[in-house]
């Protein structure tokens, strides 16, 4: 049976083969799970509060949290579900190509942040698109745009992000979009994999079948001192809403 077999992209979780912890164990999260400080910023698109979407997400996380060995899981607060748009500078990755090279390494996060406030003064935003989830993980939720024009806003944006800040990272184009719900704390046994597994397939076809997208926020400048929320400092208007595009501040 199909099911008796686990999917390589799950081994990365098992306890047996797989990779161990979240690499963020100790720095983001320590051994019981709690969020540690990890100042930094980023480009976000939060749930759109109060859409059908939204809420199937969030059923979605609490079938997670039914799941058998969960409780290896740390997950984030529902308040804090979003889906990266560009990944912004973080405390304990000082180093290049993950910070602006024109930037000297030990400056402070506020001040990058201020820094970034700045440049995103001026920046002009890219496209609408809109995602749907392509895969279910562990630990949250794989997205990718609806159509290949929705792809490629994607990659417009981030490609714009990456020219006003001054850095990209490694995976730059190979970025995966996901909804985080937890982090690994300890690996998984293969058995409760398999029953996963099961879940995933029959989840990732109930959703589609439900909605052709998820409903996001406009994208948002955030700055954040833990995994516990994101406070949104600019939002960066949509290119063509209401014959606008551009920033403007958050209220």
């Amino acid at each position: 049976m199909a099911d008796s077999v686990l999917h390589p992209r799950l081994m990365q979780f098992a306890e047996t083969s797989g990779l161990g912890p979240s690499r963020h164990f100790g720095i983001r999260f320590d051994e019981n799970g709690h969020f540690l400080h990890e100042p930094g910023n980023t480009v976000v698109c939060h749930l759109q509060k109060g859409s059908e979407s939204e809420q199937a997400v969030i059923d979605l996380r609490s079938r997670y949290l039914a799941m058998p060995e969960a409780d290896r899981l740390t997950f984030t607060p529902i308040s804090s579900l979003y889906m990266t748009l560009f990944q912004g500078i973080i405390e304990y990755r000082r180093a290049l190509p993950y910070w602006p090279a024109d930037i000297p390494l030990d400056t402070p996060i506020e001040d990058m942040t201020e820094l970034f406030c700045q440049r995103l003064a001026h920046f002009r935003a890219g496209p609408d698109f809109k995602v749907k989830v392509a895969g279910l993980r562990p630990t949250g939720l794989v997205m990718e745009g609806v159509s290949e024009a929705d792809r490629k806003a994607l990659i417009e944006w981030r490609n714009r992000f990456a020219a006003l800040f001054g850095y990209r990272h490694p995976d730059h184009d190979s970025y995966v979009f996901h909804i985080t719900f937890a982090y690994l704390v300890r690996p998984m046994s293969e058995a409760a994999l398999l029953m996963w597994q099961a879940m995933f397939a029959e989840e990732l076809e109930r959703f589609n079948t439900r909605f052709q997208a998820v409903d996001l926020n406009p994208p948002a400048f955030c700055a954040f001192t833990d995994m516990k929320h994101f406070e949104e400092l600019m939002v960066l208007r949509v290119a063509g809403v209401d014959g606008r595009d551009g920033v403007s501040l958050s209220v």
